[in-house]
């Protein structure tokens, strides 16, 4: 007998999530790939696991299309919190990650809210290999005329490195995105968003993502974005976030939590071969 998966979505951002209460899922990072694979196996940009938790609703973990496990997926969170809302008819459902606790609630129909957490914005919380000004760095990764003004950096339970451009639609996302994510001051790799601010409240955003490349939007890239536009003064304290895939609205609170609010979808399901 195969596994059963159900296929589901956030703005398009994609995730194949297995339930292991029956049986244990310790996937090899072949079995990750051959999986995420979209001509020969199902085709998702994260596999979701979704594990049994003492004193929270379920312990989630999350492995990038090229069979790295990560701490956290911001999309695939909220996923994950709808199909456990949807199981026990509350409207909050506790989630523990390798990046910690989060929260999820009901915000409407399947619109689900995640509080994020904090943001961590230390060099060493990133991770950097060195000491640097996280909210501009003062290092050259990649030679291109949008993206000489300094990036900021902010950790989500991931690392990500965000570049304030002039037009999201003309930054050299697919070229300079994997040389980043690869750059010697990231220990971890590093997402790589490219935001443009549009107004005090709205930012269009791509993302380049570590281990699965461009996707159609990214929820803790957006957080990311918000958080490092508002360091910079380009924004307030919250935004509505422009991606590929749709629109998701963050929010970073007085208390220094992050909230991400956007919607979550279900595919299709099947078994795992």
């Amino acid at each position: 007998m195969g596994r059963p998966f159900l296929k589901m979505n956030g703005l398009g951002n994609d995730f194949v999530v297995v339930e292991t209460r029956s049986a244990p899922f310790e996937p090899t990072a072949a079995q990750v790939r051959a999986i995420a694979d979209r001509a020969t196996g199902i085709g998702c940009d994260q596999l979701i696991a979704v594990d049994p938790a003492e004193g929270a609703d379920a312990h989630v973990r999350f492995w990038n299309a090229d069979g790295e496990e990560v701490g956290a997926c911001g999309n695939g969170t909220r996923c994950v919190g709808w199909l456990l809302m949807q199981s026990s008819g509350k409207d909050e459902a506790v989630i523990e990650t390798r990046a910690g606790r989060l929260v999820a609630t009901r915000a409407g129909e399947r619109l689900v809210s995640v509080d994020m957490g904090p943001p961590r914005l230390e060099w060493n919380e990133i991770p950097l290999a060195e000491p640097h000004d996280t909210r501009a760095l003062d290092v050259v990764l990649y030679h291109h005329a949008d993206l000489m003004a300094p990036p900021g950096c902010v950790s989500m339970g991931n690392p990500h490195v965000v570049f304030f451009v002039p037009d999201a639609e003309q930054a050299p996302a697919a070229e300079a995105g994997p040389a980043i994510e690869g750059h010697p001051l990231f220990p971890e790799h590093v997402n790589v968003g490219f935001a443009q601010v549009k107004a005090p409240d709205r930012i269009r955003l791509r993302v380049w993502e570590r281990g699965a490349g461009l996707t159609k939007a990214c929820g803790t890239g957006a957080c990311a974005a918000m958080v490092a536009a508002s360091r910079r003064g380009l924004i307030g304290r919250h935004a509505t976030m422009e991606l590929d895939g749709g629109e998701l609205f963050v929010e970073w609170r007085a208390d220094g939590h992050v909230i991400m609010t956007g919607p979550a979808a279900v595919d299709f399901q099947g078994e795992l071969p």
